[in-house]
């Protein structure tokens, strides 16, 4: 085996991922702190095509060097709106028949594996403060909550982490 260099990978140019056609996904991030979250969010959102991203809250916007610092170009491909409430930002999506679902821990969650994106529907996935999660109120809006089991001592994950292992599950279901 021999590892590949850059110019072997075959990547896409700012435009020609503009011009590509998106995975069905939409990502909420809703008063993340973390500026490197959000960088990562937003290099993962670029890995599988993900459509838009939703800045919400208290979750900082591009252009900021902490941000660029992971998400190493990212905010240049993938589209992105910031907008103050989240709750406003679901509804809106709903009305355009888009599925919200939280990605949170609460009863009647479906489990990541268990779950099955229907063909031809879009999704937007809601992704909460690193402290407090989703909120209460977005919960309530959403038409579901999909939970990642996780089988050890601690209750939570990264939310980069929480949105890569989310967004690769549906993307591997959408596409393969």
């Amino acid at each position: 085996m021999r590892k590949l260099a850059n110019s072997e990978l075959e990547r896409k140019s700012i435009e020609d991922f503009k011009q590509a056609e998106k995975t069905p996904i939409i990502i909420i991030l809703d008063d993340i702190r973390s500026l490197h979250n959000i960088g990562s969010v937003f290099r993962t959102a670029d890995a599988f095509l993900i459509e838009k991203i939703y800045l919400c809250g208290i979750t900082a916007t591009p252009p900021n060097k902490e941000i660029h610092k992971t998400a190493l170009g990212a905010t240049d491909t993938v589209a992105w709106e910031y907008a103050k409430n989240v709750l406003e930002v679901i509804d809106t999506l709903q009305k355009e028949s888009i599925s919200v679902l939280a990605i949170e821990q609460v009863e009647n969650s479906i489990s990541l594996q268990e779950f099955e994106p229907k063909s031809g529907q879009k999704y937007a996935l809601v992704f909460g403060n690193e402290v407090k999660g989703v909120s209460q109120d977005a919960i309530k809006k959403c038409e579901g909550t999909i939970e990642i089991p996780q089988l050890g001592t601690k209750h939570s994950l990264n939310i980069s982490v929480s949105a890569g292992i989310v967004v690769w599950d549906l993307f591997q279901k959408l596409n393969y």
